[in-house]
């Protein structure tokens, strides 16, 4: 087994062993309409600074719904079947039990999931076979989430549902000094992350719900070639650049998005929601 670079066991460590997350925003007032997310460190706000206002908070703000929050730093598909939901009162109930329940409410107008990185996007990025590895995980990662998404749709039928992808960190690869291979990296990340997006998307969209490909909305692929000077790293990618301002790999070894990244993932959940009322 070959040794990981320093960087990456870093972002990795972030991602995966994070585990409290007491983000819980149960609404005071009984009539009012719900926002419900689920899923991993994404939607909690982590960062290497501390717990950040999330996406999730920025939609729950801008749509006036009051936010459910059962999402667990370092979640893995398997968890919200299997995991203790991070929430004060789930008395080891799973993330998925948990919003089963508020489902049944019948005030529920939005479901977020954002889940898959620590299943296979981390570990798979730095594999020594990336797209061998993907093939061998995604396939647990979708019966996963197909598994939750129809238990929601036994008891909710017709709510709202995004499940949301993640911005291509490994592209900061391309400005690390400490690994010779980053261009490389950075560049094999690509794939990985838009065969892992189709897919997923895929299985979302056989419950009747809308996917936001987030590598797409934070600018993972576009062309290479195009070039842009950075005040930090000088003349890089363009989607290189992208990921260094929305996320931070780049400087600190952690995957978690910037608050200019939740900023960026919140504005692609909202265009997916118009998109959905139209």
């Amino acid at each position: 087994m070959r040794t990981l670079p320093l960087v990456l066991v870093s972002a990795l460590a972030l991602a995966a062993c994070a585990t409290a997350s007491p983000v819980q925003d149960a609404p005071s007032n009984p009539d009012q309409r719900l926002y419900l997310s689920l899923g991993d460190s994404y939607a909690t706000g982590f960062s290497p600074n501390g717990t950040t206002e999330s996406f999730a908070r920025i939609v729950a703000g801008q749509s006036g719904l009051g936010l459910v929050s059962l999402a667990c730093n370092g979640a893995t598909s398997a968890d919200l079947l299997s995991g203790e939901a991070c929430e004060p009162e789930s008395a080891g109930r799973t993330q998925v039990d948990e919003a089963v329940d508020v489902l049944r409410s019948g005030r529920v107008d939005l479901v977020t999931v954002v889940i898959g990185s620590n299943d296979l996007l981390e570990p798979c990025a730095v594999a020594e076979n990336p797209a061998e590895c993907a093939a061998a995980e995604v396939t647990a990662t979708r019966t996963n989430i197909a598994t939750a998404l129809t238990r929601f749709r036994e008891v909710a039928p017709d709510v709202r549902i995004v499940g949301l992808g993640y911005p291509d960190v490994y592209l900061g690869a391309w400005v690390d000094p400490s690994l010779p291979n980053g261009e490389s990296l950075a560049r094999t990340s690509v794939a990985l992350y838009e065969d892992f997006n189709a897919q997923v998307a895929a299985e979302y969209g056989k419950f009747g719900a809308t996917f936001v490909d987030v590598t797409r909305a934070t600018g993972g692929y576009d062309a290479l070639t195009d070039l842009t000077r950075d005040p930090r790293y000088g003349e890089i990618p363009a989607p290189v650049a992208k990921v260094c301002a929305l996320t931070y790999f780049c400087e600190e070894a952690d995957v978690h998005p910037t608050p200019a990244g939740h900023q960026a993932i919140a504005a692609a959940v909202a265009e997916a929601v118009a998109g959905t009322r139209r």
